[in-house]
Protein backbone atom coordinates (compact mmCIF):
# COMPACT_ATOMS: atom_id res chain seq x y z
CA UNK A 1 0.00 0.00 0.00
CA UNK A 2 1.22 3.49 -0.79
CA UNK A 3 2.56 5.48 2.14
CA UNK A 4 0.11 8.22 1.14
CA UNK A 5 -2.67 5.94 2.35
CA UNK A 6 -0.91 4.20 5.21
CA UNK A 7 -0.05 5.46 8.65
CA UNK A 8 3.47 6.91 8.65
CA UNK A 9 5.82 6.52 11.58
CA UNK A 10 7.11 9.63 13.31
CA UNK A 11 10.15 10.96 11.36
CA UNK A 12 13.40 11.08 13.27
CA UNK A 13 16.67 12.87 12.62
CA UNK A 14 19.87 10.94 13.20
CA UNK A 15 21.52 14.00 14.74
CA UNK A 16 18.67 14.40 17.22
CA UNK A 17 20.03 11.53 19.34
CA UNK A 18 23.48 13.12 19.55
CA UNK A 19 24.70 16.49 20.79
CA UNK A 20 23.76 19.09 18.17
CA UNK A 21 26.01 21.88 17.02
CA UNK A 22 23.19 23.44 14.99
CA UNK A 23 19.41 23.06 15.01
CA UNK A 24 17.26 24.41 12.18
CA UNK A 25 13.50 24.53 12.75
CA UNK A 26 10.79 25.34 10.17
CA UNK A 27 13.04 27.75 8.28
CA UNK A 28 11.43 29.92 5.60
CA UNK A 29 13.39 32.43 3.49
CA UNK A 30 11.70 34.77 1.01
CA UNK A 31 13.32 37.33 -1.28
CA UNK A 32 11.48 40.22 -2.91
CA UNK A 33 12.48 40.53 -6.56
CA UNK A 34 10.80 42.73 -9.18
CA UNK A 35 7.70 43.07 -7.04
CA UNK A 36 7.32 39.31 -6.55
CA UNK A 37 8.16 36.95 -3.69
CA UNK A 38 10.74 34.23 -4.32
CA UNK A 39 10.27 31.43 -1.77
CA UNK A 40 13.86 30.20 -1.56
CA UNK A 41 13.39 28.00 1.52
CA UNK A 42 10.07 26.49 2.56
CA UNK A 43 9.94 24.92 5.99
CA UNK A 44 13.40 23.35 6.34
CA UNK A 45 14.09 21.52 9.62
CA UNK A 46 17.44 19.87 10.29
CA UNK A 47 19.81 19.02 13.14
CA UNK A 48 23.59 18.76 12.71
CA UNK A 49 25.45 16.60 15.21
CA UNK A 50 28.78 17.52 16.77
CA UNK A 51 31.62 16.32 14.52
CA UNK A 52 29.25 15.24 11.72
CA UNK A 53 29.87 15.93 8.03
CA UNK A 54 26.54 16.62 6.35
CA UNK A 55 26.25 16.72 2.57
CA UNK A 56 23.68 19.07 1.04
CA UNK A 57 22.99 18.30 -2.62
CA UNK A 58 20.60 19.41 -5.34
CA UNK A 59 20.33 21.28 -8.64
CA UNK A 60 21.11 24.98 -8.94
CA UNK A 61 18.25 26.96 -7.43
CA UNK A 62 17.20 24.28 -4.97
CA UNK A 63 18.07 26.44 -1.94
CA UNK A 64 21.37 24.88 -0.83
CA UNK A 65 23.43 28.07 -0.68
CA UNK A 66 20.57 30.08 0.79
CA UNK A 67 20.43 27.59 3.65
CA UNK A 68 24.17 27.95 4.18
CA UNK A 69 24.03 31.76 4.19
CA UNK A 70 21.10 31.71 6.61
CA UNK A 71 23.09 29.54 9.00
CA UNK A 72 25.82 32.19 8.84
CA UNK A 73 23.34 35.01 9.44
CA UNK A 74 24.24 36.67 6.14
CA UNK A 75 20.84 37.37 4.58
CA UNK A 76 19.92 40.87 5.80
CA UNK A 77 17.67 41.65 2.81
CA UNK A 78 15.53 38.52 3.03
CA UNK A 79 12.40 37.81 5.03
CA UNK A 80 13.33 34.95 7.34
CA UNK A 81 11.14 33.02 9.77
CA UNK A 82 11.82 29.94 11.85
CA UNK A 83 15.01 29.47 13.82
CA UNK A 84 18.67 28.54 13.28
CA UNK A 85 20.32 27.79 16.63
CA UNK A 86 24.14 27.84 16.62
CA UNK A 87 26.13 28.12 19.87
CA UNK A 88 22.96 28.95 21.83
CA UNK A 89 22.29 31.86 19.46
CA UNK A 90 19.42 32.22 17.02
CA UNK A 91 21.07 33.34 13.78
CA UNK A 92 17.69 34.62 12.56
CA UNK A 93 16.82 36.99 15.41
CA UNK A 94 20.27 37.77 16.89
CA UNK A 95 21.64 41.32 16.74
CA UNK A 96 24.57 42.20 14.49
CA UNK A 97 27.14 42.27 17.31
CA UNK A 98 26.12 38.85 18.61
CA UNK A 99 26.14 37.32 15.11
CA UNK A 100 29.64 38.68 14.43
CA UNK A 101 30.85 37.06 17.66
CA UNK A 102 29.34 33.69 16.72
CA UNK A 103 30.84 33.87 13.22
CA UNK A 104 34.25 34.70 14.70
CA UNK A 105 34.30 32.05 17.43
CA UNK A 106 31.94 29.24 16.44
CA UNK A 107 31.52 29.27 12.66
CA UNK A 108 33.87 28.94 9.72
CA UNK A 109 32.98 29.47 6.06
CA UNK A 110 34.53 28.41 2.76
CA UNK A 111 32.83 30.01 -0.25
CA UNK A 112 32.75 29.13 -3.95
CA UNK A 113 35.23 31.67 -5.27
CA UNK A 114 38.21 32.34 -3.00
CA UNK A 115 39.41 35.20 -5.21
CA UNK A 116 36.37 37.27 -4.26
CA UNK A 117 36.72 36.32 -0.58
CA UNK A 118 40.37 37.32 -0.19
CA UNK A 119 41.63 40.91 -0.13
CA UNK A 120 43.70 41.37 -3.33
CA UNK A 121 45.80 44.13 -1.74
CA UNK A 122 46.97 42.12 1.30
CA UNK A 123 49.51 39.35 1.49
CA UNK A 124 48.14 35.89 2.22
CA UNK A 125 49.94 35.56 5.55
CA UNK A 126 48.50 38.78 6.95
CA UNK A 127 44.97 37.77 6.02
CA UNK A 128 45.33 34.42 7.77
CA UNK A 129 47.07 36.08 10.74
CA UNK A 130 44.09 38.42 11.19
CA UNK A 131 41.96 35.37 11.96
CA UNK A 132 44.64 33.29 13.69
CA UNK A 133 45.99 36.05 15.95
CA UNK A 134 49.68 35.84 15.03
CA UNK A 135 52.03 35.19 12.12
CA UNK A 136 53.27 32.02 13.82
CA UNK A 137 49.77 30.56 14.11
CA UNK A 138 48.99 31.60 10.53
CA UNK A 139 52.05 29.70 9.29
CA UNK A 140 50.96 26.61 11.22
CA UNK A 141 47.52 26.79 9.60
CA UNK A 142 48.95 27.13 6.10
CA UNK A 143 51.04 24.04 6.80
CA UNK A 144 48.05 22.15 8.24
CA UNK A 145 45.97 22.61 5.07
CA UNK A 146 48.77 21.30 2.88
CA UNK A 147 50.09 24.46 1.20
CA UNK A 148 53.55 23.66 -0.22
CA UNK A 149 56.43 25.93 0.83
CA UNK A 150 54.19 27.82 3.30
CA UNK A 151 56.87 30.37 4.25
CA UNK A 152 57.10 31.59 0.67
CA UNK A 153 53.33 31.52 0.15
CA UNK A 154 52.95 33.51 3.38
CA UNK A 155 54.25 36.60 1.57
CA UNK A 156 52.36 36.02 -1.68
CA UNK A 157 49.33 37.96 -2.87
CA UNK A 158 46.11 36.12 -3.82
CA UNK A 159 46.64 36.61 -7.56
CA UNK A 160 49.98 34.80 -7.30
CA UNK A 161 48.34 31.57 -6.16
CA UNK A 162 46.37 29.00 -8.14
CA UNK A 163 42.65 28.47 -7.50
CA UNK A 164 43.32 25.37 -5.45
CA UNK A 165 45.89 27.10 -3.23
CA UNK A 166 43.60 30.09 -2.72
CA UNK A 167 40.85 27.72 -1.58
CA UNK A 168 43.29 26.13 0.88
CA UNK A 169 43.99 29.61 2.25
CA UNK A 170 40.24 30.07 2.77
CA UNK A 171 40.11 26.76 4.62
CA UNK A 172 42.97 27.93 6.86
CA UNK A 173 41.07 31.12 7.67
CA UNK A 174 37.88 29.12 8.29
CA UNK A 175 39.51 26.94 10.96
CA UNK A 176 41.59 29.71 12.55
CA UNK A 177 39.07 30.31 15.33
CA UNK A 178 38.69 26.58 16.09
CA UNK A 179 35.00 26.64 15.08
CA UNK A 180 32.31 24.15 16.04
CA UNK A 181 30.81 24.20 12.54
CA UNK A 182 32.32 24.79 9.08
CA UNK A 183 30.04 25.64 6.15
CA UNK A 184 31.66 24.84 2.81
CA UNK A 185 29.57 26.20 -0.06
CA UNK A 186 30.61 24.58 -3.37
CA UNK A 187 34.30 24.63 -2.37
CA UNK A 188 35.42 22.68 -5.45
CA UNK A 189 33.56 24.70 -8.11
CA UNK A 190 35.66 25.47 -11.24
CA UNK A 191 38.54 23.28 -10.08
CA UNK A 192 39.82 20.32 -12.08
CA UNK A 193 39.36 16.82 -10.68
CA UNK A 194 42.86 16.50 -9.23
CA UNK A 195 42.68 19.86 -7.46
CA UNK A 196 39.15 19.04 -6.24
CA UNK A 197 40.52 15.97 -4.52
CA UNK A 198 43.30 18.02 -2.92
CA UNK A 199 40.85 20.64 -1.63
CA UNK A 200 38.59 17.93 -0.20
CA UNK A 201 41.61 16.37 1.51
CA UNK A 202 42.41 19.81 2.97
CA UNK A 203 38.85 20.07 4.28
CA UNK A 204 39.18 16.62 5.86
CA UNK A 205 42.45 17.71 7.48
CA UNK A 206 40.81 20.90 8.73
CA UNK A 207 37.97 18.93 10.25
CA UNK A 208 40.40 16.51 11.92
CA UNK A 209 42.41 19.46 13.23
CA UNK A 210 39.42 21.14 14.87
CA UNK A 211 36.90 18.33 15.44
CA UNK A 212 34.31 20.62 13.88
CA UNK A 213 31.10 19.54 12.22
CA UNK A 214 30.81 20.45 8.55
CA UNK A 215 28.07 21.20 6.04
CA UNK A 216 29.36 20.40 2.54
CA UNK A 217 27.15 22.07 -0.08
CA UNK A 218 27.52 20.84 -3.65
CA UNK A 219 25.71 19.72 -6.77
CA UNK A 220 28.32 17.00 -7.34
CA UNK A 221 27.22 13.64 -5.97
CA UNK A 222 30.75 12.32 -6.53
CA UNK A 223 32.05 14.86 -4.00
CA UNK A 224 29.36 13.83 -1.53
CA UNK A 225 29.92 10.09 -1.87
CA UNK A 226 33.30 9.74 -0.23
CA UNK A 227 33.35 12.60 2.23
CA UNK A 228 30.14 12.86 4.28
CA UNK A 229 28.34 10.93 7.01
CA UNK A 230 24.82 11.90 6.02
CA UNK A 231 23.12 13.29 2.90
CA UNK A 232 20.25 15.74 2.48
CA UNK A 233 18.74 16.20 -0.99
CA UNK A 234 17.05 19.54 -1.70
CA UNK A 235 14.48 20.43 -4.35
CA UNK A 236 12.44 23.63 -4.75
CA UNK A 237 13.45 25.00 -1.37
CA UNK A 238 12.70 21.88 0.69
CA UNK A 239 14.46 18.77 1.93
CA UNK A 240 13.07 15.89 -0.11
CA UNK A 241 15.27 13.07 1.18
CA UNK A 242 17.76 12.58 3.97
CA UNK A 243 19.65 9.59 5.27
CA UNK A 244 23.04 7.92 5.40
CA UNK A 245 25.25 7.56 2.33
CA UNK A 246 24.17 3.92 1.96
CA UNK A 247 20.48 4.83 2.29
CA UNK A 248 20.42 7.60 -0.30
CA UNK A 249 22.93 6.17 -2.79
CA UNK A 250 21.87 2.52 -2.72
CA UNK A 251 18.21 2.69 -1.66
CA UNK A 252 16.88 6.11 -2.75
CA UNK A 253 13.19 6.57 -2.02
CA UNK A 254 12.57 9.89 -3.76
CA UNK A 255 12.30 9.92 -7.60
CA UNK A 256 14.39 13.08 -7.79
CA UNK A 257 17.26 11.46 -5.84
CA UNK A 258 17.12 8.39 -8.08
CA UNK A 259 17.20 10.65 -11.13
CA UNK A 260 20.28 12.51 -9.87
CA UNK A 261 22.09 9.22 -9.38
CA UNK A 262 21.08 8.01 -12.83
CA UNK A 263 22.51 11.10 -14.49
CA UNK A 264 26.05 10.27 -13.34
CA UNK A 265 28.46 7.96 -15.18
CA UNK A 266 29.40 4.80 -13.28
CA UNK A 267 32.90 3.31 -13.42
CA UNK A 268 31.81 0.07 -11.75
CA UNK A 269 29.37 -0.95 -14.48
CA UNK A 270 30.34 -4.02 -16.53
CA UNK A 271 28.88 -2.54 -19.72
CA UNK A 272 28.57 0.97 -21.05
CA UNK A 273 25.06 2.31 -20.51
CA UNK A 274 23.37 5.51 -21.60
CA UNK A 275 22.89 8.06 -18.81
CA UNK A 276 19.31 8.72 -17.78
CA UNK A 277 18.48 12.44 -17.56
CA UNK A 278 15.59 13.95 -15.65
CA UNK A 279 13.33 15.56 -18.25
CA UNK A 280 12.30 19.17 -17.59
CA UNK A 281 13.58 21.92 -15.32
CA UNK A 282 13.13 22.83 -11.65
CA UNK A 283 10.00 24.93 -11.00
CA UNK A 284 9.96 28.69 -10.50
CA UNK A 285 10.00 29.56 -6.80
CA UNK A 286 7.95 32.69 -7.48
CA UNK A 287 4.60 31.01 -7.98
CA UNK A 288 4.75 27.34 -7.06
CA UNK A 289 1.63 25.35 -7.91
CA UNK A 290 -0.01 23.22 -5.21
CA UNK A 291 1.15 19.68 -4.63
CA UNK A 292 4.58 18.14 -5.05
CA UNK A 293 6.88 20.49 -7.02
CA UNK A 294 8.50 17.49 -8.74
CA UNK A 295 5.19 16.34 -10.24
CA UNK A 296 5.76 17.70 -13.82
CA UNK A 297 9.02 15.73 -14.05
CA UNK A 298 8.00 12.58 -12.18
CA UNK A 299 6.96 9.36 -13.97
CA UNK A 300 5.19 8.15 -10.80
CA UNK A 301 3.00 11.26 -10.46
CA UNK A 302 -0.69 10.72 -9.80
CA UNK A 303 -3.65 12.90 -8.83
CA UNK A 304 -2.66 13.17 -5.16
CA UNK A 305 0.74 14.55 -6.18
CA UNK A 306 -0.92 17.51 -7.91
CA UNK A 307 -2.85 18.55 -4.81
CA UNK A 308 -0.95 17.40 -1.69
CA UNK A 309 2.73 18.17 -1.14
CA UNK A 310 4.15 15.20 0.81
CA UNK A 311 5.92 15.49 4.13
CA UNK A 312 9.04 13.48 4.89
CA UNK A 313 7.95 9.86 5.37
CA UNK A 314 9.96 7.25 7.25
CA UNK A 315 11.13 4.62 4.73
CA UNK A 316 13.36 1.58 5.29
CA UNK A 317 14.85 2.92 8.56
CA UNK A 318 13.85 5.58 11.12
CA UNK A 319 16.69 7.85 9.94
CA UNK A 320 15.93 7.52 6.20
CA UNK A 321 13.20 9.98 5.23
CA UNK A 322 11.75 10.80 1.82
CA UNK A 323 9.10 13.27 0.64
CA UNK A 324 7.22 11.04 -1.78
CA UNK A 325 3.70 9.63 -1.57
CA UNK A 326 4.85 6.51 -3.40
CA UNK A 327 8.35 5.99 -2.02
CA UNK A 328 7.67 2.28 -1.50
CA UNK A 329 7.38 1.79 -5.28
CA UNK A 330 11.04 2.70 -5.72
CA UNK A 331 12.31 -0.39 -3.89
CA UNK A 332 14.70 -2.22 -6.23
CA UNK A 333 14.10 0.25 -9.07
CA UNK A 334 16.90 1.83 -11.13
CA UNK A 335 16.88 5.28 -12.68
CA UNK A 336 16.44 3.73 -16.14
CA UNK A 337 13.45 1.73 -14.86
CA UNK A 338 11.80 4.87 -13.51
CA UNK A 339 12.60 7.56 -16.05
CA UNK A 340 12.66 5.18 -18.99
CA UNK A 341 13.73 6.53 -22.35
CA UNK A 342 14.27 10.01 -23.66
CA UNK A 343 13.58 11.22 -27.19
CA UNK A 344 17.14 10.41 -28.27
CA UNK A 345 16.67 6.82 -27.04
CA UNK A 346 13.36 6.04 -28.72
CA UNK A 347 14.69 5.11 -32.14
CA UNK A 348 13.76 1.51 -32.85
CA UNK A 349 11.39 1.24 -29.87
CA UNK A 350 7.67 0.54 -30.01
CA UNK A 351 4.90 1.37 -27.56
CA UNK A 352 5.01 -2.25 -26.39
CA UNK A 353 8.60 -1.74 -25.20
CA UNK A 354 7.53 0.74 -22.52
CA UNK A 355 6.94 -0.59 -19.01
CA UNK A 356 3.18 -0.26 -18.37
CA UNK A 357 3.82 0.01 -14.62
CA UNK A 358 5.51 3.38 -15.10
CA UNK A 359 2.81 5.99 -15.43
CA UNK A 360 2.73 9.76 -15.24
CA UNK A 361 3.20 12.84 -17.43
CA UNK A 362 6.74 11.99 -18.58
CA UNK A 363 5.94 8.41 -19.57
CA UNK A 364 2.73 9.53 -21.25
CA UNK A 365 4.67 12.05 -23.34
CA UNK A 366 7.14 9.41 -24.55
CA UNK A 367 4.26 6.95 -25.11
CA UNK A 368 2.46 9.54 -27.25
CA UNK A 369 5.59 10.32 -29.28
CA UNK A 370 6.17 6.65 -30.02
CA UNK A 371 2.53 6.09 -30.96
CA UNK A 372 2.74 8.95 -33.47
CA UNK A 373 5.91 7.43 -34.98
CA UNK A 374 4.22 4.06 -35.36
CA UNK A 375 1.20 5.63 -37.05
Amino acid sequence: MSSALSEAAEPTDTAADAACVAAITDLHVTFRRNGRDVHALRGVSLDIATGEILGLVGESGSGKSVLGFTMLGLLPQARVSGSVEVADTDMVTGDAKTLRKVRRLDLGAVFQDPMTSLNPTMRIGKQVAEAAGSDEEALKLLTAVGIPDPKRRFRAYPHELSGGLRQRVMIAIAIAGNPELIIADEPTTALDVTVQAQVLEALEAARNETGAAMVLITHDLGVIAGHVDRVCVMYAGKLVEKGSIDDVFYEPRMPYSLGLLGSLPRLDEAERERLTPIIGSPPSLVNLPPGCPFTPRCPLAQDICETDEPDLFVTNSPSHLAACHFHDRLVGMTSADLFGTTSIDTEGLTVADLDPAIIGPVAETVHSDLAQKEN
